[in-house]
Formats: structure tokens, C-alpha cells, sequence
């Protein structure tokens, strides 16, 4: 295969122009060449009216290394791909039935005690979904709990909410089949370094169970909140198809550990054996993947409770601002019509750093999209933005927020001790729940610099998914976040033309950017109770749905390592 990077074409160009394309790069007949493959598409927008596409193609032909020495290209070398591999399976084996003790195999020697049930995992976002789709693609039947419901019934439950604030606690934007990522842009786009090739087997498997094929190569993949929910639909379909089982309004409220092994083996500190569900029942397990999402608040607590070591973590809080789609798309294609009609809705991605030395950025952001009202907890309000696969909403969206440690949260010596970041959101989500008396609270950005409540919008139609009331949002936010934002927006306002316009729309507050905790896992991925094991958004390493999926997969070729699949 011949890898060839920074071709450029026009945005209207055909399969044949990128063919012909190939061939005169690589100095080669059309007919030589015999396969042409987009590994990335991005779009290069630097200069007025000269939009176009950049791509970087894996080129199928003949006397591949000959065409290289020959073409004195040097963009065009010879790639050798090395597709993702999920390992083989490890030395136990699992005996469904329950009756029978952990089967070793002849030749290999244990380092840890055997299964004698199926792995389970808790939650169903992307982690747990990707996690638990890769055991039972080999065998291991695993179980997946999840304390919402299906995504038939999340849908008409979030809609509910949305029309007349009736919150179910179990079964909102954040908990439900697909996780909080169902809800919104569904983006696919990760700074996580692969040398494995989990990124690109997360976009193959979306594709194979619906998503565009196009969000395999283009540079900011989405997928979007109406196409995603089919997608994990078809997933859990598949996971029990294969012997796996799904159960919903199944949440974990306890653990069951025991000292000592089930096979006699040290121990250590602990060794998981089963899960409480709902308060009573009881689910055998010695390896359980927690996949729990970043605002499972009540499942850390108990967690702590149960001396799970975790530790509190530096996250980013802030508000939600809308421009109108067109404004950022005469931005960022630079007046270029054409561009607008065959890209789509623009996006950005904004950051600064503040003269106090926070780091302020957009977050999620959602062309053509709405901010919706993602609250999980009674007199509390979180928002979110989301958008549907066409982003054809009249306005774009993003979050604007700004880094806060530990320090900021009081953390050290404090009596929340590693959940002080849970209490830290909690009090904003409660001060923006008490702001707009239930409602998402707003304010104009020029009302917002001033420090007084909007009377009423601009030129700026509110896009929103849930009732909103005008508010003031400084009383919301920590001065340095306020700060922060002032900052921000004015200095965005300098590379987006109409950014810092005063009737932009200000909601807040956007608190669930990232978990504020991470529970502490070794070298196996793996807690300090043993067969545990923290995965995902939740447990603090990931940071979307990409790097929530590939961590899921790493943690299910963790087990696949120990564990033979079941028999």
C-alpha cells in the first residue's frame, strides 16, 4: 500500500478527479492505479474563496516500491497497515453453571484467582457497550446493568422532562442506554494516542451497526443524537444475540467483597464476589467492569464508602453560549458560499490561556444544534448541547469553560475528601436550579459583562430543549470562572468575528464536562479490590465517547488476557 499525505482537491471534485489526482502525484497511468482508499478528509478553509479538501489516501497499485523511488514524492511512502487485534484468551476458565471451581488450563500458571461467572458490567455508555460488545464477540457472555432504561423509553422520558420539568433521577440525559453521549452531538473526535488501532475499530463498529461510513475518514467525525440512538440499540441487540445480557433499571448500590479469594490465592486488600442491585439482589461476580459515566454522584459515594481508593480530579465548568449558525459558517469558511453549501454547518474549536494562567475553551461544541436542560438530580440543573445528524438547527452551540483543580474545590484536608469535586458541582447546579426557578437560566452576553439580568433576546433566537428564564449567571459561577469567561469570549470575539456579539445567549450551567473523580486503577487496569475494574468517562480516563469506547475495549482485552471464554 502506498500512503500519500496533503492532496488537495476541490470541494466539488469527483471519484475520478481524486483518481486521476493519484496517478499524476505518483507519475504512474490512471489504469496502474487500482484502488483508492480516504484515510483522512479534512477541509483546508485558510484562504478566501480557495476552500478545498485535504485528504491523505492509501493508494492500491502495482510495483508499490518502485512507484515511491521513482514518483520523488515526498508525501507518497509505502504504509504497511496493522489492523486492530484482540488478544487471545488467558489461562482460566469460566464455568457459567456456578457449580463448578475455576478451570485452569494444562500449560499456563495462574496469578490470579479464576471465574466462575461471566464478567459483568455496570453501566451501558460507551465504555461499557464497546467493553462488553468485545467480550461477547469472544465468548464471555457478559452482563450489562444499567440503571436506566432502554432507549425507547429514555426518549419519551427526556422529552417528558423537557415539556414539563418531570424528572425521573434513573433515567435522564445522563443515565440510560448509550450513556450521556446518546443525548447529544455524538461526536467521535479523540486526542488519545492509538498506537493499537482501537480508534479506528470504534468508527468501523459504528459504521457496522448504522452510523455514516463517512466518519471514518473525515476529520471531525459525528454521528448525531437521532442516528446514535438506533446505533446502541443495534449494539445491545447484538451483545445478547451473541449470549450476552442487558438488564435495565438494574443500578449497583453495593459490592460484596470477601478477603480472601474464591481459589484460596492471597488476596490482598479484597477481592470482589458479587454486586448488589436495587438494594437486594445479589449478582455473583469476580470481575466487573465499572463503567458507571460521570455522574453516577451516589454509586461514588457508596464506592468511598466501601474504601475504593479514588481521588479527586481537575475538571473545567462554565456556560453555554449560541451564535447563529450562519455567523460562525461566514467565519470559518470565510465568506466562501460555496464551501457553506457543500460542508455543511461550520465548526471551531477556541482556546486561550488567561492572564491568571486558567486555561478557558469550547467544549462540545454542536453546529446547527440546541442546548438542552440535562439535569440528573432533583433541585439541581446541568445543561448540555446536542445535535441531530442533519445539524440543520438555526443556531450553533458550544460550551465555554474554564479549568478547575482540587485547590480551587478544596479537595486537600477537605471533608469530602476525594468526592469534592462532586460538591463543588452540586453547589452550582443548585444555584442555577434557584436562578431560573427551575428553568435553564439565561442572560445575554452584553448583560452578562454588565452584571444585570436580560429583559429579553436580540437578534439571537433561542434554540433550547426545555423551558428557560432570564437570570443573572455571575451570581452561578466562582469569580475566576466569570473572569475567565469575560476573558474568553472577548478574545474568541478577535478570531471569530461576531463571537463577542452582546446578544449572543449565555445558559448555565455546564458543569458535567468530565468526571471530577478518578478511581484509581494499576498496571492490569485494575482496582485495589481485586476484579474490579474502573473504565470509561466515569472512572477519570477518557474524556468522550471515542476515548470512553477505546478504554472500554482495552479493559475487555484485560479480561480476554486472564480469562478463558466461557465454555
Amino acid at each position: 500500500m502506498i500512503r500519500i499525505t496533503q492532496v488537495k482537491l476541490p470541494l466539488d471534485h469527483t471519484e475520478a478527479d481524486l483518481k486521476i489526482r493519484v496517478a499524476k502525484l505518483l507519475r504512474i497511468p490512471d489504469e496502474r492505479v487500482k484502488a483508492v482508499h480516504i484515510v483522512k478528509q479534512s477541509v483546508d478553509a485558510r484562504r478566501r474563496g480557495e476552500t478545498a479538501f485535504s485528504y491523505v489516501l492509501d493508494v492500491e497499485t502495482d510495483r508499490e516500491e518502485q512507484v515511491v523511488a521513482r514518483s520523488k514524492n515526498a508525501d507518497a511512502s509505502i504504509y504497511v497497515e496493522k489492523p486492530y487485534h484482540f488478544p487471545g484468551s488467558g489461562p482460566f476458565a469460566m464455568d457459567v453453571s456456578g457449580a463448578g471451581a475455576p478451570k485452569r488450563s494444562a500449560l499456563l500458571q495462574p496469578k490470579r484467582g479464576g471465574l466462575i461467572h461471566p464478567p459483568v458490567i455496570v453501566g451501558s455508555g460507551p465504555a461499557g457497550l464497546f467493553c462488553g460488545l468485545m467480550l461477547a464477540r469472544h465468548g464471555y457472555r457478559p452482563l450489562v446493568l444499567e440503571r436506566g432504561g432502554p432507549v425507547e423509553e429514555r426518549t419519551q422520558k427526556v422529552q417528558a422532562f423537557w415539556e414539563s420539568k418531570t424528572l425521573d433521577p434513573d433515567c435522564n440525559v445522563q443515565f440510560g442506554e448509550g450513556g450521556a453521549g446518546t443525548f447529544s452531538d455524538g461526536k467521535l473526535n479523540t486526542l488519545v494516542k492509538d498506537p493499537v488501532g482501537r480508534n479506528r475499530k470504534v468508527l468501523e463498529l459504528f459504521v457496522e451497526f448504522g452510523a455514516d461510513p463517512a466518519i471514518r475518514y473525515v476529520n471531525k467525525p459525528h454521528i448525531g443524537t437521532d442516528v446514535l440512538a438506533k446505533v446502541v440499540v443495534a449494539m445491545r441487540e447484538e451483545i445478547c444475540r451473541l449470549g450476552g445480557q442487558v438488564r435495565f433499571h438494574s443500578l449497583v448500590t453495593d459490592l460484596q467483597v470477601e478477603t480472601a479469594g474464591p481459589t484460596g490465592l492471597e488476596a490482598g486488600p479484597g477481592r470482589l464476589t458479587g454486586l448488589i442491585v436495587n438494594g437486594t439482589e445479589l449478582v455473583p461476580a469476580e470481575a466487573v467492569v465499572l463503567a458507571i459515566g460521570h455522574s453516577a454522584r451516589d454509586t461514588f459515594a457508596r464506592l468511598h464508602e466501601r474504601q475504593v481508593p479514588m481521588e479527586a480530579k481537575a475538571f473545567a465548568v462554565g456556560l453555554r453560549i449560541q451564535h447563529p449558525q450562519a455567523m460562525v459558517d461566514e467565519a470559518q469558511y470565510k465568506g466562501d458560499g460555496q464551501a457553506a453549501r457543500l460542508l455543511g454547518p461550520a465548526s471551531y474549536k477556541l482556546t486561550h490561556r488567561c492572564a491568571d494562567g486558567r486555561g478557558v475553551y469550547s467544549f462540545c461544541m454542536c453546529p446547527g444544534g440546541y442546548v438542552v436542560n440535562a439535569s440528573s438530580e432533583e433541585g439541581r440543573l446541568a445543561v448540555n448541547g446536542m445535535s441531530y445528524h442533519a445539524r440543520d438547527g438555526e443556531n450553533a452551540n458550544s460550551a465555554l469553560i474554564v479549568t478547575v483543580t482540587p485547590e480551587d474545590f478544596g479537595a486537600a484536608g477537605g471533608k469530602e475528601g476525594p468526592l469534592a469535586g462532586i460538591a463543588f458541582q452540586r453547589r452550582l447546579e443548585e444555584l442555577a436550579y434557584q436562578a431560573g426557578g427551575g428553568k435553564i437560566p439565561v442572560q445575554l452576553y452584553g448583560d452578562f459583562k454588565e452584571g444585570r439580568i436580560s429583559s429579553g433576546f436580540g437578534q439571537v433566537r433561542p434554540q433550547f430543549k426545555g423551558e428557560t428564564a432570564f437570570a443573572d449567571l455571575r451570581q452561578i459561577l466562582p469569580a475566576p470562572v466569570t473572569a475567565g469567561l469575560l476573558e474568553g469570549i472577548r478574545r474568541s470575539g478577535q478570531i471569530i468575528r461576531g463571537f463577542d456579539r452582546p446578544d449572543g445567549i449565555l445558559a448555565g450551567v455546564e458543569s458535567r464536562t468530565s468526571s471530577p473523580v478518578r478511581i484509581c486503577r494499576d498496571e492490569h487496569l485494575e482496582s485495589r479490590i481485586k476484579g474490579l475494574f474502573p473504565c470509561g468517562e466515569g472512572a477519570g480516563y477518557a474524556g468522550g465517547i471515542t476515548s470512553a469506547a477505546m478504554d472500554g475495549m482495552k479493559v475487555a482485552e484485560e479480561i480476554a488476557r486472564r480469562y478463558e471464554p466461557v465454555s
